[in-house]
């Protein structure tokens, strides 16, 4: 994310796959991440917010 001057958008970057959305720091489909911790079970949802990809939800 840093090399491509994306360096605030980290933590989408982790679930944005699509080369638009890392090219364009903006999230366009939806993308889901599920982990455990011995205490928790944690769900990530990476999810569009410009009105033009709500669509895609």
């Amino acid at each position: 994310a840093a090399e491509l001057g994306k360096g605030s958008f980290k933590y989408a970057w982790v679930l944005d796959k699509l080369k638009a959305e890392r090219e364009r720091g903006i999230t366009i489909d939806i993308a889901l991440w599920k982990f455990e911790t011995p205490k928790y079970y944690v769900t990530v949802i990476d999810a569009p917010g410009h009105r033009d990809f709500i669509k895609n939800m």
